[in-house]
């Protein structure tokens, strides 16, 4: 089958196109701005890449054109797609029917840390030899890929709750049918596409309508909006997690906790009340001892034992883009994060104070998601980034002034509108034993080489280049 997929170089319709082409299929695409690095590694897999949306590509003959969720209407090729009558699906869609049908899926859904415990929930299967087949959000660097198709009947799958097509406005994951679900955690977010917490609290219900009895949710005992959800309507067993009294909920379900954590970081963990094992890595934050947690749960349900599972997350290593350290020039160290909601960001900042103890943190802030955009957690800002000691936001392109939302910090913020400026700031404030981090959901503009080139040629000193820390951002 040749299929032509539109939006091909975003991470889900690029590990789509990857799996499309493991499984034998003819693959090609095109997207609005075709880049490294997903454009290489399409490339490297013989994926014929198109700049744009011209509709001549309708000419191209493909089976089926399948349609990322960035095109819209009056975009030229749908157009055409729909005026000729062609065949055409969604992303998550086309996976159903043609992978996810036949597997055990396990899918991993949440505002926050869905693709982190996705790289933990695929590592601790692949450890244990299950080899599973996975499509995450993000590059785990225990595989170097973000997407898999093997033969194992096991699927992991980073399941977002943004919507599936201009033609299809449910959520994604209600196309995955999992008979294991993760649900993490649930705020609001996506201010784009729904109205409020009532809206997305609908869909992960619809998310809980196509989870089997013979199945399993594994649900954050602390979040009450996943309660509300509960409350519509529940046919599955549910086991917490991160809940004191767990053990004595209404529903019946088991309880996984960690105990203390030690200086190292590592903790054991508890499955109604009996030890499982001691978890021992090098990741902090509560909130990715939550994660594992999660991912532990889960992973029994597959048949892999916890102490097993635990065992596997000693060589856990994370994954690119959460607190991964870019380099260092003169004792000042540089951070990539893929933070950008309030909460995500006050988790990241804590856990880099955890991390430096008394250190500056200089945070640096890209709000670039379409949330951000439209301004409505700016308010929540000052907050999520008290814990920093300077901060600094590339204020560009908003809908609202970030100099009057971070206000509230005082003489520690500073707001650019070019690039270029704020790397100036940068070089003129830090210096030796600083740990600059940078967040946002997007490339950045390149800050994190142009802030190494600058420190270099301010201190004419080299760059370490670090592989990345195992130490966890919220995602």
């Amino acid at each position: 089958m040749h299929i032509h997929i539109l939006g091909i170089c975003g991470t889900f319709m690029g590990g789509i196109a990857a799996i499309a082409r493991t499984a034998g299929h003819t693959v090609t695409g095109c997207d609005a701005n075709v880049y490294p690095p997903m454009s290489d590694q399409l490339r490297a897999l013989g994926i014929d890449l198109i700049e744009g949306f011209d509709a001549s590509q309708a000419d191209i003959k493909a089976d089926i054109f399948v349609v990322g969720n960035v095109v819209t209407r009056g975009n030229p090729l749908m157009e055409a797609i729909l005026e000729r009558g062609l065949a055409y699906t969604s992303g998550p869609q086309w996976l159903a029917d043609n992978v996810l049908k036949d597997k055990w899926v396990l899918a991993v859904a949440g505002t926050h840390g869905k693709t982190t415990t996705s790289a933990m929930l695929a590592w601790i299967l692949d450890d244990a030899h299950l080899r599973p087949g996975f499509l995450i959000g993000g590059i785990p660097q225990n595989f170097e890929v973000s997407a898999r198709l093997t033969d194992s009947p096991f699927f992991v799958i980073e399941a977002d709750e943004y919507d599936t097509a201009f033609f299809d406005k449910r959520s994604k994951f209600v196309h995955y049918r999992p008979r294991t679900a993760i649900f993490n955690n649930l705020e609001f977010d996506h201010a784009d596409i729904f109205a409020d917490l009532a809206a997305i609290e609908t869909q992960f219900h619809h998310l809980v309508r196509t989870i089997p009895g013979n199945g399993l949710i594994v649900a954050n005992g602390r979040d009450e909006s996943i309660d509300h959800v509960f409350e519509r309507g529940l046919w599955t067993p549910v086991e917490r997690f991160g809940s004191t009294n767990s053990n004595n909920r209404a529903d019946g379900a088991g309880g996984w906790t960690a105990g203390e954590v030690d200086a190292k970081g590592h903790f054991d963990v508890f499955f109604n009340s009996a030890l499982q094992g001691r978890v021992e890595w090098e990741l902090i934050g509560e909130h990715n001892r939550m994660n594992a947690l999660a991912a532990i749960a889960a992973a029994r349900h597959a048949g892999v034992p916890a102490a097993t599972a635990i065992d596997g997350l000693s060589r856990f290593e994370n994954v690119k883009r959460r607190m991964e350290v870019r380099g260092a020039v003169h004792g000042i160290t540089v951070y990539d994060d893929f933070a950008h909601h309030p909460t995500a960001i006050t988790t990241t900042v804590e856990g880099l104070r955890a991390k430096v103890g008394k250190a500056r943190i200089l945070a640096v802030l890209e709000p670039r998601s379409n949330t951000m955009k439209l301004g409505v957690m700016k308010a929540a800002l000052p907050a999520s980034l008290a814990g920093a000691d300077q901060v600094y936001c590339f204020g560009a392109n908003l809908g609202w002034d970030a100099a009057i939302a971070l206000a509230p910090l005082g003489d520690k913020a500073h707001v650019f509108d070019k690039l270029d400026a704020l790397v100036s700031q940068l070089v003129a404030d830090a210096r030796p034993g600083d740990h600059v981090l940078m967040m946002s959901n997007g490339g950045f503009g390149g800050i994190h080489a142009k802030l190494l080139e600058a420190l270099h040629q301010h201190y004419h000193e080299d760059i370490v280049l670090t592989a990345m820390h195992r130490y966890g951002g919220y995602a």
